[in-house]
């Protein structure tokens, strides 16, 4: 009787084992890989193709308003300016956000021209949305088509020290302006913070311990360092794919935190992934990887 239960349990715990916890697809920059990065068509777009979480990038203009941007000025590969013109590459930083109203940013098209590195990114004069209308629109799209309300993972851009007040306030201000606009859209119990900048991930700890947040790594430092620079455990530790080893996967799970990496985007590397014991991925193509992740 006893090697009957016996064998019970090691049944059911093989099989436990092999339930695999909830995976997230990340829709990095909304689809990026078939339309203009972090416009409100691209992030339908992930949605669509099955994405359950939105990742796009939050700067400030001039006017204070939370602008969704992956620079604080108009990168010169997607950008046309207020005039219909290229923008050299060399004069791109002039093109300061900050420095900006949200009025004349509207002005800025940064769809029609694509994207070299996305062949397949569908081109559309389209400029770029306030996080405010990212909730709105968006909260509208799912309802309409009966999809799961999804989570945002809203990365603060920042330029390190040297951008303080060059181009984004200072990380207190910052921080207090991406914060209110979350909360005001009533959208706290959907959205995680992450930054490669410890500071704004301070900060946001202070002023809501409850917030989920997520560190961003693109260096070689290691788990234990990039922690230690942090001065917390995060929820999510966000690597570039490329780091990802089991060492790393074991001292995060020994730690209680989740592993997300970015931006994984060949069906190649998707596959590789799948080999780890990961939370999710960030990808430009989210049709990928529900190909991968979640085959029928």
């Amino acid at each position: 009787m006893n090697r009957i239960l016996l064998t019970l349990v090691l049944l059911a715990t093989s099989a436990l084992a092999q339930v695999p916890r909830q995976f997230s697809i990340e829709g990095h920059r909304g689809a990026r890989g078939h339309v203009p990065e972090n416009t409100i068509p691209s992030f339908k777009k992930a949605l669509e193709q099955g994405a359950d979480t939105i990742e796009l990038d939050v700067v400030i203009t001039g006017d204070r308003k939370v602008l969704v941007s992956h620079e604080p000025w108009f990168n010169s590969l997607i950008s046309l300016d207020k005039n219909g013109n290229r923008i050299p590459v060399e004069r791109q930083r002039e093109h300061n956000i900050y420095k900006m109203t949200y009025a004349e940013i509207k002005l800025f098209d940064v769809g029609s021209i694509g994207n070299k590195d996305f062949p397949l990114q569908q081109r559309m004069k389209i400029s770029k949305p306030l996080l405010s209308e990212v909730f709105s629109e968006i909260s509208r799209f799912v309802k309409d088509r009966k999809l799961p309300v999804p989570r945002y993972n809203i990365e603060i851009k920042t330029e390190g020290e040297a951008g303080d007040g060059l181009f984004h306030p200072p990380i207190k201000e910052f921080v207090r302006l991406v914060y209110a606009e979350i909360k005001k859209a009533r959208m706290l119990s959907h959205v995680i913070v992450q930054s490669f900048d410890v500071r704004p991930l301070q900060e946001l700890r202070k002023t809501d311990p409850k917030l989920p947040i997520a560190l961003l790594v693109g260096n070689k430092d290691g788990v234990e360092k990039s922690l230690a620079k942090l001065g917390f455990d995060p929820d999510t530790y966000s690597p570039h794919y490329s780091l990802i080893d089991r060492a790393m996967i074991a001292t995060l799970r020994s730690r209680s935190i989740k592993i997300v990496p970015w931006t994984v985007n060949e069906i190649a590397d998707m596959e590789r992934m799948k080999a780890f014991d990961l939370d999710g991925i960030i990808t430009d193509y989210p049709d990928r990887a529900v190909k991968v992740f979640r085959p029928i």
